[in-house]
Formats: structure tokens, sequence, C-alpha cells
């Protein structure tokens, strides 16, 4: 389809090849994009568990050096508090619920993390390499 722009520019306009084209195109990208940042994300969270008042795993190793997501599932039905005096986090989990604590980037080490409610039982240690 050709068309005609009547300014005062007296340009054409050929709508059809060029819209089709660009459209294409971001498509493309777009198909390339999502799966490469579903990846990256997938690189960059880590999971920990709260059963029975412990934390599993009871070390966690992340990359040192890059910002990560830790999700913490609490399994069991009772509040459970995710806090590091090292990593300058503090968060409430509730019963049978989870939450996200972002990470770093962190400078290779040992950071301790534990349960403030069952501080005897739920420690654990992050480990950045």
């Amino acid at each position: 389809m050709r068309m005609i722009c009547t300014n005062v520019c007296n340009c054409e306009l050929i709508a059809g090849g060029v819209v089709r084209r660009s459209m294409l195109l971001l498509a493309l990208a777009t198909m390339l994009a999502v799966p490469l940042a579903a990846a990256r994300a997938a690189e960059d969270s880590f999971t920990l568990s709260i059963k029975d008042h412990h934390f599993s795993p009871s070390e966690l190793v992340i990359p040192a050096g890059k910002k990560v997501t830790v999700v913490v599932k609490n399994l069991d039905p009772t509040p459970e508090e995710f806090e590091s005096i090292d990593l300058r986090r503090e968060k409430v989990v509730a019963g049978g619920d989870q939450i996200t604590v972002y990470i770093g980037p962190l400078r290779p080490g040992r950071y301790e993390f534990f349960g403030d409610f069952n501080p005897d039982k739920a420690r654990g240690h992050i480990i950045a390499k």
C-alpha cells in the first residue's frame, strides 16, 4: 500500500513495508531478550526454606561481587524472622508464606543469618565466593 503525504514537504510514505519491517524487528528483539533476562534472573536467585524452625540449606553459597535475590519460604505454620546483622537485613516471614531479600554485592566471606523467633535452632550462613 502506498500513501502520499499531503503536507508541504511533499514526501511519500510506504506504510506497508517500513512498518511491517520495524514491527518484525521489534518482535524478534523481544523474543530474544525475554529468555536471556529470565536465564539471568534464574542465575541470581537462591532459595532458603524454614521447616521445623531450621533453615535449609544452613549454608547458602552465592557469587561474590554480584547482587542476588534470596527467596525465604516458611514451611512452618508459625512466623519466623530472617535476620542478619552482618548483612543488615531483617524481615518477618509469616507461616506458610515467603519473602524476597536482596543481598549484595558482597565481598568474599561468611555472613551469619538467624531466625530471631527461634535463634537457637534457626541459624545459617551465606558464603560469598
